[in-house]
């Protein structure tokens, strides 16, 4: 039977958390890989998936999900015996969906600027924050441990350190032993690692002879 998850992937991209997520999830899905190296996110194909030209989409039936934070909240409700997003009414619902919406909304953005080397924008014009603020943030939330919501392992974590293995190795944030040993110990998961070697073999397979 086909499953009823789509993931429209890139390997080595934005897209290899949601592919994370799906095995920390025990989920049956079918990958429709983009080829970023032959354009085709830009194609008329995938547009008609997404207009943004990004990876990843997720299609769930007749449903289309698209933004990273989105697919992550949506999968981990799906699959509420997986236990990785605390229920309505969990004390800890607030908290998670709070280092959901605060990676995408503002860290990432922040992240950007600090890459692009752009002047910080006036806090006043700024929705975001600057990014020493947002670094800040992040490391006084993980100094708390072992994960953004304590001793609870969530999607968060699996955005988070998924996220901040690619941000690191660009040299985006620093090597600080608070930020890679929370990479570390994400990423020794086995369904982690199963889906890093996945997304290593799916890369293997576009890269040119």
């Amino acid at each position: 039977m086909t499953p009823a998850l789509t993931l429209f992937h890139t390997p080595y991209s934005r897209s290899s958390g949601t592919l994370a997520l799906l095995e920390e999830l025990h989920a049956e899905y079918a990958l429709h890989l983009v080829n970023q190296k032959k354009g085709e996110q830009r194609q008329p194909e995938y547009l008609a998936v997404n207009p943004m030209g990004k990876v990843p989409a997720l299609l769930h039936g007749e449903a289309l999900v698209t933004e990273q934070v989105a697919i992550f909240i949506y999968l981990a409700d799906l699959y509420p015996q997986a236990k990785l997003a605390p229920a309505i009414g969990d004390p800890l619902r607030g908290p998670y969906l709070r280092w959901m919406a605060f990676y995408g909304s503002c860290f990432e953005p922040a992240v950007c600027d600090f890459s692009l080397k752009r002047e910080p924008a006036p806090q006043s014009g700024c929705p975001y924050g600057d990014y020493q603020t947002t670094l800040d943030t992040l490391t006084a939330q993980l100094a708390k441990g072992p994960y953004l919501l304590g001793d609870t392992f969530s999607a968060a974590d699996v955005l988070w350190a998924s996220s901040l293995s690619w941000i690191v190795a660009f040299k985006m944030v620093p090597e600080l032993p608070l930020i890679t040993a929370y990479i570390e110990r994400v990423n020794q998961r086995p369904a982690m690692q199963k889906a890093a070697a996945k997304d290593a073999k799916l890369y293997a397979a576009q890269a040119p002879a």
